[in-house]
C-alpha cells in the first residue's frame, strides 16, 4: 500500500467523530474476522464506532473475539426526523412551531382554500444519519449492503473500500482493493499496523483465523507473499495457527439472541459425536488364552532334540558379549 493511502487513512481517522464498519451478505471467517478485528482495533482509541451486517452472525463465525457487538442496522440518534404530507399550491399560508409541555408542535397553518390532507395522510420518517467514516469489508457492491442504511446519508461520509474481489465495482473514496491478494485479512492487518493501530492477541487471532481460512491453511497456490508475510506478524502478536480450519464449512445455521449459546453447545457436541473414533484395536483373545499359549511355547521349547540343546550349550561364552568393529583396509 502506498504512503498516500495510509496518509489519506491516518487524516480520514482523525476528523472522524463518527465510524462504522458494515460487511454484506453471509460474510466468511475472512471478511468478518478482519471486519472485527478493525473494529476492535479502532475502538481503542476511544472514538464512537459500530459494526453491522446485513445477516443475523452465524455459529461458525462464533470463534472470532467480539462477535456479540455485530448489529443488523445502523440506526443511531444523529438521524433526522422528516414529517411529510401532501401539498397543493395555495392551501397552506405558513408553518411554525410551538413548544408546549415538553413537546414541539409544529403547526400547519391553512391558506384560504384550507388543507385537503387529514391526519392519516402525514408520514413520518428518521434517517440514519451517515457516519463521518465508513469502512466497507468484503463487499463488492454497496447494494449488497442492503437496508443497513439508506445511500443518500453517505453524502457527507468518507467511504474507505476494503476487499480483493475480482468483481468490486471500486467505490469509495479511499479504495484498497486487489484481487491478488488472498484474503480481506491481511488487506486489513496491514492497515492496522501500517496506521500504527492496537493489536492485541484477540485482534491477532482474529486476522490468523480469517488468514488461515481464505488461504486453506496457506496451501492455496494463490496464496500472496502478504499473507506469508502478515501471519509472521501476527505470530509475533500472539496469534496461534489453527491448521483445522477448512473453507468448506458446514451449512449455516442462524443465531437469534438469546439462542447463540445454546445453539454453540448444541453444535459442539454433534461435532465431538461426529468425530469421535471407534477403538482402533478390538482384542479377540482373551488374557487366559495369552497365558495358554505362553505355557504353550515354553513347552514346545522343552521337546527340542537334544542335538539343538547340545549347541546350545557349545556355544561360546562371549557369543552375547558386544563386538566392536575395527573397519576395513578395503575402502
Amino acid at each position: 500500500m502506498e504512503n498516500t493511502t495510509f496518509r489519506q487513512l491516518k487524516e480520514a481517522l482523525d476528523k472522524a467523530k463518527n465510524i462504522a464498519i458494515v460487511v454484506g451478505k453471509e460474510p466468511s471467517l475472512d471478511e468478518m474476522g478482519a471486519a472485527l478485528s478493525l473494529f476492535l482495533s479502532i475502538s481503542d482509541i476511544g472514538k464512537p464506532i459500530a459494526i453491522a451486517a446485513t445477516d443475523e452472525p452465524i455459529v461458525e463465525l462464533s470463534s472470532l473475539v467480539g462477535i456479540n457487538k455485530v448489529k443488523t442496522s445502523l440506526n443511531g440518534e444523529a438521524g433526522d426526523l422528516t414529517v411529510s404530507f401532501p401539498y397543493r399550491e395555495g392551501e397552506i399560508d405558513k408553518v411554525s412551531y410551538t413548544l408546549e409541555g415538553g413537546y414541539l408542535n409544529i403547526v400547519v397553518k391553512a391558506g384560504e382554500e384550507g388543507l385537503s390532507f387529514s391526519e392519516k395522510d402525514v408520514k413520518y420518517s428518521k434517517s440514519n444519519g451517515g457516519p463521518d467514516l465508513l469502512f466497507v469489508v468484503g463487499t463488492p457492491k454497496l447494494s449488497d449492503l442492503g437496508s443497513l442504511f439508506n445511500p443518500a446519508d453517505l453524502k457527507d461520509s468518507t467511504v474507505v473500500n476494503l476487499d480483493n474481489k475480482v468483481d468490486n465495482q471500486g467505490f469509495g473514496d479511499i479504495v484498497i482493493v486487489s484481487p491478488r491478494l488472498s484474503s480481506v485479512s491481511e488487506i486489513v492487518a496491514n492497515v492496522v499496523y501500517g496506521l500504527g493501530l492496537k493489536v492485541d492477541r484477540d485482534i491477532a487471532q482474529n486476522l490468523m483465523i480469517g488468514l488461515t481460512y481464505a488461504t486453506n491453511d496457506f496451501k492455496d497456490p494463490k496464496t500472496s507473499y502478504l499473507a506469508f508475510e502478515m501471519a509472521g506478524v501476527l505470530l509475533r502478536s500472539g496469534a496461534t495457527r489453527l491448521s483445522s480450519i477448512s473453507p468448506n464449512l458446514p451449512k449455516r445455521e442462524y443465531i437469534h439472541g438469546q439462542d447463540f449459546l445454546s445453539k454453540l453447545e448444541h453444535r459442539i457436541a454433534e461435532e465431538k459425536i461426529e468425530r469421535k473414533e471407534e477403538p482402533t484395536f478390538a482384542p479377540s483373545t482373551s488374557f487366559r488364552d495369552l497365558g495358554n499359549k505362553k505355557a504353550s511355547e515354553e513347552e514346545q521349547t522343552t521337546k527340542q532334540s537334544p542335538q539343538l540343546r547340545k549347541k546350545q550349550e557349545e556355544a561360546p561364552e562371549d557369543w552375547l558379549t558386544p563386538k566392536i568393529y575395527k573397519g576395513s583396509t578395503n575402502f
